[in-house]
């Protein structure tokens, strides 16, 4: 037993980095909302992602911090959009400042927008570190890797999954519940498109569930709550479950 013991290979892996890669991501989305905490943390904020990478064991040298704070006006300018389309399609909305300050949905894309870019620049592992942080803060799972337009609104948040090679155009509503996923998790598939595409001014209502990669949403279409597609919809249709509600008096 002790040979065998002996023989077995222990890797140790740092896993109070999730720790630090929620703090990073909550400083990140601070410098990028609020001037003066950027003012005070920007330093900060840029030595605890080197620290980060070093910890991850990535060379820093093709880690570039400037090309992506060179981004932030661009993220900045989408996420203005993501919350206007939040006002503009939640009756409940009363401000921006409550769509910022209190919308799980947004914070959720508003990670993902950061960590989209990190992906880009080819970082490893940071940016699923911190789509999952999102996901474990909002209930809603958004794959760094997925490609998503402008006036992105998320309703409710909870529940959602958006995979990896989903991509989502613009002016697109999607509710609580709701999976863009792939039909088949075959590992042979990782570098094919396995998830749905949704054109522009799509909404997917609670619980609806589209999957396959060769599955397009057309425009202007809506698909209702509890749908399952697994084939394309053309452009202005609307996708219903027929279901009956039989109504008994109780004696």
């Amino acid at each position: 037993m002790k040979e065998i013991k002996e023989k077995v290979q222990v890797i140790n892996y740092s896993m109070c980095l999730r720790d630090a890669v929620e703090v990073f991501t909550k400083q990140l989305l601070n410098c990028l909302f609020d001037k003066a905490y950027q003012k005070e943390n920007a330093v900060k904020t840029k030595n605890k992602f080197f620290k980060i990478l070093e910890r991850l064991e990535v060379d820093n040298e093709n880690c570039s911090w400037l090309a992506f704070e060179n981004t932030f006006p661009k993220i900045r300018k989408k996420l203005d959009l993501d919350a206007q389309a939040a006002v503009n399609r939640d009756p409940a909305a009363k401000s921006l400042q409550e769509i910022y300050l209190a919308y799980p949905g947004f914070y959720a894309i508003a990670v993902y927008r950061l960590s989209n870019q990190l992906l880009k620049q080819e970082i490893p592992v940071l940016p699923r570190m911190m789509s999952e942080f999102a996901h474990s803060t909002t209930g809603t799972d958004i794959h760094p890797g997925a490609e998503i337009g402008e006036s992105f609104f998320i309703d409710h948040a909870t529940g959602i999954v958006i995979g990896e090679t989903t991509i989502i155009k613009n002016n697109v509503t999607i509710f609580q519940g709701v999976t863009l996923g792939g039909i088949q998790v075959k590992k042979n598939m990782a570098s094919t498109k396995r998830h749905p595409t949704i054109e522009n001014n799509v909404v997917i209502y609670a619980n609806a569930t589209i999957l396959g990669g060769d599955v397009v949403i057309g425009e202007n279409s809506i698909i209702g709550a509890n749908v399952c597609v697994t084939e394309s919809i053309s452009k202005d249709s609307v996708v219903t479950v027929q279901a009956e509600n039989k109504i008994f008096q109780r004696k």
